[in-house]
């Protein structure tokens, strides 16, 4: 079978809600790491078979094939298809497992996968306002449980035995490990600047720099009267894209490129709905599975901190190293747009391996209705 291989990875800065990226159509933030990818490397884009775009939320400005309109208004040519894939919050991620699986099967020879999300422009849970999501069907087998990512959330905190005061303190490492990462320009190398105003816009803009356990603590709950998740120990809701350029190895070689790394393993795998955030669990162990590597083979781990009782008991699970978990912070300090997280952690996971010298790394993402991707990518 024919390698995948990841040329080259860039994301925009992540924009804070109503902030300064909520002025531009997904299409054009999508157009503007589209362009990067091809300014960075040379890559002709009329080469590129396929442009796979992670998107959530696809109605209004994300509407209708948001991955063919970020293709055109990059102002590629017309004969590049673009096709955009909803795996909840793993969208992204999953258009990264779809480009290697396409590369490997020798279906295509150069993929750009990624993704986008502007929650500005089009909000979170927009798409449910004009119906219901799940039919009867689902909500006969679950006696009716109102599904809620904050209530499951909720639930894994009280099976685990999470405190208030645990969840709190992750969630102020998160900002400071994000803070240090900044400060240390570990993003540098690979967040490409977009231009608001005449300004260059550079710098993830939800950090809160000075975040404590101790301040957090007087932030109310927001799911559960008196419950341990609030907008604190929660990821933030966020405009960015990001996108990598991913081929074979001998096509690389061809064009005079060199690798940053090889898609090792992927998995898929689903969980119970109801918490709906436990998925990377059993996902990373499929992974583990099919890679043939144990847990102390990879050398950081980048789990998506929706909230943040998921990467802790994804670790007590799973017996990682804390000191590999998310060691440049997370969507708690940084936000999360959806569509497009899940390219922005495989850029972060990249830049994390190179600086350390690291082999493996490992991305997981919990997903909504309880589904989970895992990847294991081997640095080159």
């Amino acid at each position: 079978m024919r390698d995948a291989v990841i040329v080259d990875a860039v994301r925009t800065p992540i924009g804070k809600r109503n902030g300064t990226l909520s002025g531009i159509h997904a299409a054009d933030l999508s157009a503007r790491v589209l362009t990067a990818l091809v300014e960075r490397t040379g890559v002709d884009p009329s080469t590129v078979d396929d442009v796979m775009w992670g998107c959530v939320t696809q109605i209004g400005d994300q509407s209708s094939n948001i991955g063919r309109f970020a293709v055109l208004a990059a102002g590629w040519p017309e004969h590049v298809p673009g096709v955009t894939i909803n795996r909840a919050c793993g969208s992204s991620q999953q258009a990264v497992d779809s480009a290697a699986h396409a590369v490997m099967a020798g279906q295509y020879d150069i993929v750009i996968a990624g993704g986008v999300e502007t929650m500005s422009r089009v909000p979170l849970g927009a798409a449910r306002e004009s119906g219901q999501p799940y039919g009867p069907a689902v909500l006969d087998r679950y006696d009716g449980f109102p599904f809620n990512q904050g209530k499951g959330a909720e639930l894994i905190a009280e099976r685990w035995g999470f405190s208030r005061r645990q969840l709190d303190e992750f969630a102020a490492a998160s900002h400071e490990k994000a803070a240090a990462a900044i400060d240390g320009g570990a993003f540098d190398d690979h967040v490409v600047p977009v231009e608001v105003d005449g300004a260059k816009f550079t710098t993830d803009e939800g950090l809160r720099r000075g975040t404590t356990a101790d301040k957090l603590a007087g932030l109310k709950p927001s799911f559960k009267e008196d419950g341990v998740i609030h907008a604190g120990n929660a990821s933030q809701i966020s405009d960015g894209a990001g996108a990598l350029l991913i081929m074979t190895g001998e096509k690389a070689g061809e064009l005079g490129l060199t690798p940053i790394a090889r898609y090792h393993s992927g998995a898929v795998s689903g969980a119970d709905p109801i918490t709906m955030l436990l998925g990377p669990i059993p996902a990373t162990e499929k992974v583990l599975r099919r890679s043939g590597l144990s847990i102390e083979d990879i050398g950081v781990f980048e789990v998506n901190e929706a909230f943040a009782p998921v990467p802790l008991a994804w670790q007590a699970e799973t017996g990682a190293d804390p000191e590999r978990l998310n060691p440049l912070g997370g969507a708690i300090a940084v936000g999360h747009p959806l569509g497009g997280s899940g390219a922005i952690l495989m850029t972060r996971l990249l830049a994390r391996m190179r600086q350390e010298n690291l082999r493996y790394g490992l991305q997981t993402m919990c997903e909504g209705g309880g589904t989970a991707n895992a990847t294991i990518i081997e640095r080159l």
